[in-house]
């Protein structure tokens, strides 16, 4: 049986729709349980979990759209290690830049780590700047628009409409870059 590559539309649809899910159920939390995770876990415990979550609900989304040998659990453990990357750069660089330099620090480190382990998982090195480029840029426009929509509403509010805002580009730009890794490397699957 021949695995397909999803189209390069359904890789968009399918990671903005899913991860954007994915994204305002965490946001849900910060929203709904912050003080609570600050008081039961620290600061950092907080953002771990958040993290954590984000790779539970993410990689079921994005092994959807990955055939072949990197399906669902080894797909996991990859968007594991690209999620985890991307969190600890933009996490280090938010923490110790702080600000708005730190947030744009932070989306560029963090998406170019989780860009190079997906790179490297899918053996695409030489796709490894494009996909960068498209994880960072997507990720700050969902990541700014989100904030800036945050900041016009109510904490509840906002901070739910921030997580769909951020999960829709964010999930578009990973989704893309997926599907550019496995065509950089399966240039004879066909696509759905």
């Amino acid at each position: 049986m021949t695995q397909r590559v999803p189209s390069l539309a359904r890789s968009i649809a399918v990671g903005a729709i899913g991860f954007g899910v994915a994204s305002v159920c965490v946001f849900a939390t910060v929203g709904f349980g912050e003080r609570w995770m600050y008081r039961t876990f620290g600061v950092l415990g907080a953002y771990v979990v958040w993290t954590v979550l984000f790779i539970l609900l993410g990689g079921v989304v994005f092994g959807s759209i990955v055939a072949g040998r990197w399906r669902l659990p080894r797909f996991y453990l990859l968007f594991a290690l690209a999620f985890f990357a991307y969190a600890a750069g933009w996490m280090m660089a938010y923490f110790f830049v702080r600000g708005m330099v730190g947030e744009v620090v932070g989306s560029f480190v963090g998406s170019v780590l989780m860009a190079l382990v997906f790179a490297a998982g899918f053996g695409a090195m030489r796709l490894a700047v494009k996909t960068s480029a498209l994880i960072f840029i997507l990720n700050a426009v969902g990541y700014f628009l989100g904030a800036a929509i945050f900041y016009s509403l109510s904490h509840r509010t906002g901070l739910l409409v921030f997580g769909i805002v951020y999960g829709l580009f964010f999930g578009a730009g990973i989704g893309a870059s997926l599907h550019l890794l496995q065509r950089g490397t399966n240039e004879d699957l066909p696509q759905v």
